[in-house]
């Protein structure tokens, strides 16, 4: 790497240039990979915190049922199908109501309700009649304890429990019982026509090599008249989740794409500059193999030098970010993207500098003369 960092020295501005614009494009990267998945979060943990495998969605009245939770609704006939179907560990109905509650000052606040049957799979422990769940964040915002009250409409509910946090479409979740759930969303009806729940959570793991496959699945959803998806896929029927997630994800690939052409745009200019350099490297005896070892370990050094710094400024730009906006900070969003970057950098170098091997020494030393 003699003739690499020979010219790293030598151009030290133009170097430190390219260095600098790698490493403002990392810290952009990391910055929205972890906002795309603090967003995320924000918008269905509480989703993804459910012990089932499936979520199968219904529809009221005839409507033909579509992976939506704000328009599905199942009935007590649907749960009981996918109950009993063959390969199935457990199926529950669950409950969920984006709602305004009632703090004991007066106050509201938004939130989602979460219903499902106290004691079964999907209730957390603490979950009963005329009770919530309530997370660390919501309390704390509001000042409540166990025993304190809040108004869900004209019930109120003793905080029987402060759990873990989770959010549903960027709210809160607190988790009530199916009963209390129910009662709530048969108003102005017979408690009889209020819907079992709003989707059916579903559990295969329990049945190992019986678990239903993707035939049986089919067969199942058309017995009840329900559409159903993986707990991961079911992400995408949370309103907004996916065109919200996905532009994120665009922007984060057009960086990407930014970065590979950007170093490889400079990496060809450079390779341009010093053809007589490489020419007479190559008349010395040098072969084209080192020249090209030497051109990548230059760009090696340049993008982890940039990236390495782009990298620690995302982290601590994050760091303090996650304090006042949706910013997750783990591995996948910051020690992911820097190795993204390099590897995206060092395929833009590789397609730059295949101009070395076609270097002719006598023709740039003036041959042909």
């Amino acid at each position: 790497m003699f003739v690499a960092i020979r010219d790293i020295r030598f151009a030290k501005g133009r170097f430190a240039l390219m260095g600098s614009v790698v490493a403002l494009i990392t810290l952009l990267v990391v910055l929205l990979s972890g906002l795309t998945a603090g967003l995320a979060d924000e918008s269905v943990s509480a989703v993804d915190r459910l012990p089932a495998d499936r979520i199968a969605f219904g529809a009221a009245g005839d409507s033909a049922p579509e992976e939506s939770f704000a328009d599905s609704s199942v009935t007590t006939h649907q749960v009981d199908t996918w109950a009993a179907a063959d390969g199935v560990d457990w199926a529950e109905p669950l409950g969920i109501t984006p709602t305004r509650l009632e703090a004991p000052d007066g106050s509201t606040v938004a939130a989602t309700v979460f219903a499902a049957r106290p004691g079964g799979r999907l209730a957390p422990s603490g979950t009963a009649d005329d009770g919530l769940v309530i997370g660390r964040k919501l309390a704390d915002e509001k000042g409540l304890e166990v025993g304190d009250t809040l108004h869900l409409g004209d019930a109120e509910l003793a905080v029987t429990r402060i759990g873990p946090d989770s959010s549903y479409s960027h709210t809160p979740v607190v988790w009530t019982s199916l009963d209390t759930w129910r009662s709530s969303a048969a108003a102005g009806r017979s408690a009889d026509d209020a819907p079992a729940g709003t989707v059916v959570a579903v559990g295969t793991d329990g049945a190992g090599a019986d678990a239903p496959d993707a035939d049986a699945i089919a067969a199942i959803d058309s017995d009840a008249g329900t559409v159903s998806a993986t707990r991961s896929d079911s992400r995408s029927a949370v309103g907004a989740f996916s065109s919200e997630n996905g532009s994120l994800l665009m922007i984060q690939g057009f960086l990407y794409a930014i970065s590979a052409l950007v170093v490889g745009a400079f990496l060809t200019v450079w390779t341009i500059q010093r053809s007589g350099d490489i020419a007479i490297l190559k008349a010395l005896g040098g072969s084209t193999g080192y020249l090209l070892r030497d051109a990548l370990a230059q760009a090696l050094m340049v993008l982890l030098a940039g990236a390495g710094a782009g990298g620690l400024a995302g982290l601590g730009v994050g760091m303090l970010a996650e304090r006042v906006v949706p910013f997750s900070l783990s591995a996948a969003t910051t020690a992911l993207p820097v190795a993204a970057m390099v590897a995206l950098g060092m395929l833009g170098a590789v397609l730059s500098v295949r101009r070395i091997t076609s270097v002719d020494p006598l023709t740039a030393l003036g041959g042909v003369r």
